[in-house]
């Protein structure tokens, strides 16, 4: 489900919508049925002048469920892409982190669990995304994000989990296939008087279609909610997961085109793999109604990330303990006769403690003759980012809304380089970035909307240690030191409707994006060996592109049967403007037209069948422009049956049918000159997947 939405309100109340101000069994009717969680996000989102959408995780539920490649499908303006079915998902949406490989804390899209950040002055540590027990998705693009306080490019995505408002008191779900996957979670969910609860256990294995790509997993993922009065709740939540995968490297176009299942010889000797050991993530939300016009929101976060990369001769133990916090005062008024909304929101997200330290994993080749354990290099990190945010929306005249906000962020990163020698860089920034809007309900059919924004993106805290190198000793080829790198900013126009007429329901925007100390890297061999690439602020680079989504019935009969077929297209022009090295070539990494189609059968007893068809252009595999990952169409099918009012359900799908050879990620090189860089993951292998998910009251 994309866009915006129509619930015969055409001025809703944002600040009040959110799924907590409606955990209660009050029946609200909309289109002759009651309101459902997904329904008053819509409503929420409605009141926002640019790109959004909400996915419903009962659709998405209705196929395999791995990665959040799968959860993210079909979301214009969203490129979400998995390789070997780990949790390293590419993630970029209207370019932002194209720079990032799979085995690095995602950047530039706030990433949020029931509104409260999982983002950290690190980035975003990934292995927490289980997809399963979500109720519900928001994708936020860009500026949208602005009420959450999400000053990156490209914006925020908000995963809402379940609750015993919206669970079954008992659940079992079972997944199975190809490559020796499988997948299990038992859940559970229920409303005791004042209280309600929400548990569901994961586990996960999968072998793998590419060499040296097994992959296990294991996760909690739990709340608890109280309502003190009608006017006042909270609710405590919980995340732990562990997860295991293999690291084989990246091959060469040739190399996936011939055999996509191998891995790079020296990883495979190695038995590369990244192991997070245990990530745990503890929130509280408590939401005061403090009368019928006005609510208070406070909100706060803790996780601790320990990583362990072994994917060279060396061993990258990382250790991340972060805190944040989350105020938001939002009210309702009518001033002289215009209705009016505003939102205050202050962010904030800080390192307790941040550190890396290399050490011998392998007494041969680059450490010959050091024993296993010694430590070759050690660093220390740290950062603040703290945001303050006001929007207000007005209503001018009947339907047409004016929005104004504007947003101080203050930034602090640094990096000490602790051992074998010392050195330390710091940078701190205040930064202030307003944003203007308008929307236009022109019918209940009907909006148009567009938006002038500023975004904010400072650099992670650890790619700070892109400085010089040591050049003798144990420490060969490891940092030294680091580089003081700069805010990236931009200033985007968009503009777009949204809209649902005739059995069509759509979303049509364009964004222009002109960006500054846009935040680059490169990968070669040596740094995918010691996981130190370079980064660096590129000169001035445009972000321009067009993000459509369409959902049209094509036929209904009978009592709920009917044949729809839905779009989602993508296209993205990200260039340089008058780079002296590359002039204005496109920015490589990420492909400028994607497409993903289904046409789907719904019947009135619970059957269900769809193809869709996945298409990609080539994609650039180095800032020279001149080595590409081939286009590619891929095919998959799906069918499932689901027990009308009975919770159960079961799915058979099948991925890439004609089993096609390609490369779903990319992560650039600097130059290629005629050569083939192993720069490049591939997507899997034809494969056939089944599931039953069985529900208890």
């Amino acid at each position: 489900m994309t866009g915006k939405v129509s619930l015969k309100e055409s001025s809703p109340k944002p600040g009040f919508l959110t799924p907590y101000a409606a955990e209660n069994t009050e029946k609200v009717s909309v289109a002759g049925r009651r309101r459902t969680p997904v329904d008053r996000a819509l409503l929420s989102l409605s009141s926002i002048p640019g790109g959004t959408s909400v996915i419903d995780a009962k659709e998405v539920l209705k196929g395999r469920n791995f990665t959040n490649a799968d959860a993210l499908a079909f979301q214009p303006g969203v490129f979400a892409q998995s390789s070997g079915g780990g949790d390293g998902v590419r993630l970029s949406i209207r370019g932002s982190g194209i720079q990032t490989g799979t085995n690095y804390f995602r950047s530039g899209v706030l990433l949020m669990f029931d509104g409260l950040p999982v983002t950290t002055p690190a980035g975003t540590p990934y292995e927490l995304f289980e997809t399963l027990g979500i109720r519900y998705t928001e994708v936020l693009r860009g500026a949208n994000a602005f009420d959450y306080g999400g000053l990156q490019l490209g914006g925020g995505i908000n995963y809402v989990t379940q609750t015993g408002y919206d669970a079954q008191p008992y659940q079992a779900r079972v997944e199975a296939g190809s490559f020796g996957y499988h997948k299990e979670q038992l859940s559970s969910g229920k409303v005791i008087g004042k209280a309600d609860y929400y548990i569901s256990l994961t586990n996960s294995y999968r072998g793998g279609y590419q060499q040296q790509t097994q992959a296990t997993s294991f996760g909690v993922n739990a709340n608890f909610g109280y309502r003190f009065n009608d006017r006042i709740s909270t609710r405590i939540f919980f995340r732990y997961r562990q997860t295991q995968n293999g690291y084989p490297g990246y091959l060469t176009r040739d190399q996936i085109l011939d055999n996509p299942k191998q891995a790079q010889a020296l990883y495979v000797s190695l038995h590369a793999r990244r192991i997070q050991p245990g990530s745990k993530w503890y929130g509280d939300m408590t939401t005061i109604e403090i009368d019928d016009h006005s609510r208070l929101q406070l909100g706060f976060d803790y996780q601790d990330a320990p990583i362990d990369i072994e994917t060279g001769t060396s061993a990258s133990l990382w250790g991340y303990k972060t805190i944040a916090g989350v105020l938001k005062y939002s009210r309702q008024d009518v001033i002289a006769g215009h209705k009016s909304d505003t939102l205050f929101g202050i962010d904030t997200y800080t390192d307790l403690d941040a550190w890396r330290s290399l050490r011998v994993r392998s007494s041969t080749g680059l450490y010959a003759g050091l024993p296993v354990g010694f430590m070759l290099h050690h660093a220390t990190y740290g950062g603040t980012d703290n945001y303050f945010h006001i929007r207000n929306n007005t209503e001018i005249f009947h339907n047409f809304w004016l929005t104004a906000a504007g947003a101080l962020g203050f930034v602090q990163r640094s990096t000490s380089v602790t051992y074998p020698t010392q050195s330390s860089i710091g940078t701190s920034s205040v930064n202030f970035a307003p944003r203007g809007g308008f929307r236009y309900v022109i019918s209940p059919h009907v909006e148009v909307y567009g938006n002038v924004s500023r975004s904010l993106q400072p650099a992670n805290d650890w790619q700070l240690l892109s400085g010089p190198v040591y050049t003798s000793g144990p420490a060969q080829n490891l940092n030294s030191g680091g580089v003081a790198l700069k805010n990236q900013t931009a200033t985007t126009f968009e503009i777009g409707t949204t809209g649902n007429y005739a059995q069509n329901k759509w979303s049509l925007t364009y964004y222009h994006s002109a960006v500054h100390n846009e935040l680059l890297s490169v990968m070669t061999p040596l740094s995918q060996l010691y996981g130190n690439a370079t980064y660096s602020n590129a000169s001035p680079t445009t972000h321009q592109g067009v993000e459509f989504s369409l959902e049209t019935t094509l036929l209904k009969w009978g009592a709920g049967s009917k044949l729809s077929l839905r779009q989602a297209y993508t296209y993205q022009d990200f260039h340089y403007n008058h780079d002296a090295v590359f002039g204005h070539n496109k920015l490589p990494g990420i492909p400028q037209h994607f497409y993903q189609g289904e046409i789907h059968l719904d019947l009135h007893n619970g059957f269900y069948a769809g193809f869709n068809a996945q298409v990609s252009s080539k994609v650039s595999g180095s800032y020279d422009d001149t080595y590409f990952a081939p286009s590619y169409h891929i095919f998959n099918a799906n069918i499932g049956y689901s027990w009308l009012k009975k919770h159960r359900e079961i799915f058979l799908s099948f991925n890439n049918l004609a089993n096609t050879h390609y490369a779903s990620i990319v992560v650039p090189g600097y130059i290629a000159a005629g050569q083939q860089l192993a720069v490049m993951q591939p997507g899997d292998g034809f494969g056939i997947f089944a599931g039953v998910s069985v529900g208890f009251d």
